[in-house]
């Protein structure tokens, strides 16, 4: 290891050296070769391309000494530097070699898309693309080496070394080269179709590693073939495409450094669909222009400001429908899953908003969209300082080895299985078009449980209230009453044994004892009114007791099995205001009182054949029985058609 560590040092070192010469030949202190090799303003554009490839060869065989991508780039680039760039023997070689050798421009980055990530070819079938590909470049080389033709302006007055070479000649005039020139050109296209195999068939941090390679190697082809499209339209283009060709091995290294060392290796996806939406989009609205403004300028015959105008103005108006067709069209063909993930996330948006949907099915949604069965949505509420799901606040969130995404500006966090992270672009994605569908169920979850919580309370003072009126009348029976029953029998005890001489005083007594026994029978008034004493057995047995209290008829239906005390109070409290109702207002002749316990539910009804028409107006009876029944989390109906009857129904929750 320590080996290749110091050979790799070794071929950077020899790569910079021999560079550095030429660097000394443009600069005058050593004998430069003629114009015509690489121009004096190139040399820093070279001088980049020359370091990036190597400096990133050494820093990835300095990591992992036996990685293959690394020694292609460090002896791939001392190739390019060490012919055409190093010293030369004389000016003409100098030349010869330059122009003859340029495919090595592409030597090394074919030869890392064969091979990349892992260092093997794709198959071994792809020996023989690789050694076509080996075959086509030595021999192009070659025969460019021996090619005896004059050296283009301004260097044409160096002298050919291999001037009227008849091997060369015989060459060039049987244009042997173009097959082997095709075959570069194939290679090329082979290490695009060789990385896009490799995308497709990888996944996971392999199929990033390829994409960073894929997003730059696309660039090598079309350099190659606009290279060849201007050079037979436009010679001075070479100024241009140049530059663009050493640049595009500086995108080739940099994205071997982030595909290797996985740095920003999550940030490629977006970054290759915004590559190619905005490519399209320019190339678009480029060619939009140049029609619009040859269209307009024929049709007004001659070329104006206006119709200059006229094209900026449809190119604006066009940018943002055309970069929305085109993203969604890129999302759809490159970002399948991510496009349908946020498809289904703005589709379940929509219901939300129709109303086919309630909004806290955001969680099972997202699970859907991430293909993640265990994905959970927790809500966070800022009020009680805690999470909650759609059934109600949790202590904290399960610590069972998932990963935590926040969505939108802290509305929620989702749990979801530590792979999905493998996937940022969809993950971040999926959690943006679903903002809004979590802050809305986020706030309808807080809602319901603040209700829930005040009906709780509702129940609570309900239930404190009931208590209260148990103390009340238990005090009333057992204090006030029992003290005037005793005070009645003294009364009595004191009248008997009075003399015959006061038994003058007997009628007072008598008076006094039917006074005291009013005040007891006012005081069981009063707490029955607080608490019927009969509820002691129960709501049937008050109930009966209650309807032989009414003078019309009234028929009872109630089981003798118990629910809690309040909840009878409460069904008590119903009947009789539903029975007073009927006596008092409706001229009832017959009256219906029933009570069952169904499914954790008390149903309390009071039917009877009066007039109707019994509205539940404010500070009436009524409405006092609809506060009592939804202060116990129940219902209360009135039906009461005039000339129909009454019938008051009421679901009051008693357990299960």
């Amino acid at each position: 290891m320590r080996a290749l560590r110091i050979g790799a040092v070794a071929v950077a070192g020899l790569t910079v050296g021999l560079f550095t010469v030429k660097l000394l030949q443009a600069a005058g202190v050593l004998h430069a070769a003629p114009d015509g090799g690489v121009p004096n303003a190139m040399i820093p554009v070279v001088a980049l391309a020359v370091f990036a490839p190597t400096a990133v060869g050494l820093a990835i065989a300095w990591q992992q000494p036996r990685n293959v991508v690394a020694w292609i780039m460090l002896v791939g680039e001392l190739v390019v530097v060490a012919l055409p760039f190093g010293p030369a023997i004389s000016d003409g070689w100098s030349l010869q070699i330059g122009r003859a050798t340029w495919p090595l421009l592409y030597a090394w980055p074919i030869a890392v898309a064969f091979v990349f990530p892992d260092g093997r070819l794709l198959t071994p079938r792809w020996r023989w693309v690789a050694g076509g590909a080996i075959v086509s470049f030595v021999v192009f080389t070659t025969i460019a080496l021996l090619d005896p033709s004059p050296f283009d302006p301004p260097s044409q007055a160096v002298r050919n070394p291999i001037l009227h070479n008849r091997v060369g000649e015989a060459l060039d005039h049987a244009v042997i080269w173009v097959p082997f020139w095709l075959g570069i050109l194939a290679s090329l296209f082979a290490g695009a179709i060789a990385i896009r195999l490799r995308v497709r068939r990888s996944t996971g941090v392999a199929r990033l590693q390829a994409l960073w390679l894929a997003w730059s190697a696309m660039l090598i082809p079309l350099a190659l073939v606009c290279c060849l499209a201007t050079w037979a339209v436009f010679s001075w283009v070479d100024v241009i495409v140049f530059p663009l060709i050493l640049l595009f091995q500086v995108a080739i290294a940099g994205s071997i450094w982030f595909a290797v060392t996985r740095h920003r290796l999550y940030a490629i996806e977006r970054l290759v669909n915004r590559t190619l939406v905005y490519a399209a989009l320019t190339v678009t609205l480029a060619v939009a222009y140049a029609l619009i403004t040859v269209a307009l300028g024929v049709a007004a015959g001659r070329r104006s400001e206006w119709v200059t105008a006229a094209a900026t103005l449809a190119v604006a108006a066009a940018f943002g429908p055309l970069r929305a067709l085109l993203q969604n069209t890129v999302d759809r063909r490159f970002s399948r899953a991510r496009w349908d993930a946020v498809r289904q996330v703005r589709a379940f948006e929509e219901a939300v908003r129709e109303g086919a949907r309630a909004p806290e099915q955001i969680g099972a949604v997202l699970a859907d969209a991430l293909a993640d069965p265990r994905a959970q949505l927790f809500y966070w509420l800022p009020a009680s300082r805690a999470y909650a799901d759609a059934g109600g606040t949790v202590d904290e969130l399960p610590d069972d080895g998932r990963a935590g995404s926040g969505v939108g500006d802290g509305a929620a966090v989702l749990l979801h299985d530590p792979a999905v992270l493998d996937r940022p672009d969809l993950l971040r994605a999926v959690l943006a078009a679903s903002a809004l569908s979590v802050e809305i169920a986020r706030l309808r979850v807080e809602l319901r449980l603040q209700l829930a919580e005040v009906q709780a309370s509702r129940t609570r003072i309900v239930e404190a209230g009931y208590e209260e009126r148990r103390r009340l009348e238990r005090d009333l029976h057992d204090g006030a009453q029992q003290r005037l029953v005793s005070l009645g029998l003294r009364l009595r005890r004191l009248q008997f044994s009075l003399p015959r001489e006061a038994r003058v005083l007997s009628p007072a007594l008598d008076q006094i004892v039917d006074e005291v026994g009013a005040a007891i029978a006012d005081l069981r008034q009063i707490a029955a009114g607080v608490r019927p004493a009969r509820l002691d057995d129960g709501l049937a047995a008050a109930l009966r007791d209650l309807a032989r209290s009414v003078p019309v008829p009234v028929e009872v239906d109630a089981p003798d099995e118990r629910v809690a005390a309040s909840v009878e109070a409460a069904a008590y409290f119903i009947a009789c205001e539903g029975l007073t109702n009927a006596v008092k207002h409706a001229s009832a002749s017959r009256v219906r009182v029933s009570a069952a316990r169904h499914n954790g539910t008390l149903l309390v009804s009071v039917a009877d054949d009066g007039v109707g028409g019994a509205v539940a107006r404010r500070g009436s009876g009524l409405a006092g029985l609809q506060d009592r029944v939804v202060a116990h989390g129940g219902t209360l109906e009135i039906t009461s058609p005039h000339g129909g009857g009454t019938v008051i129904e009421a679901a009051i929750p008693c357990g299960s």
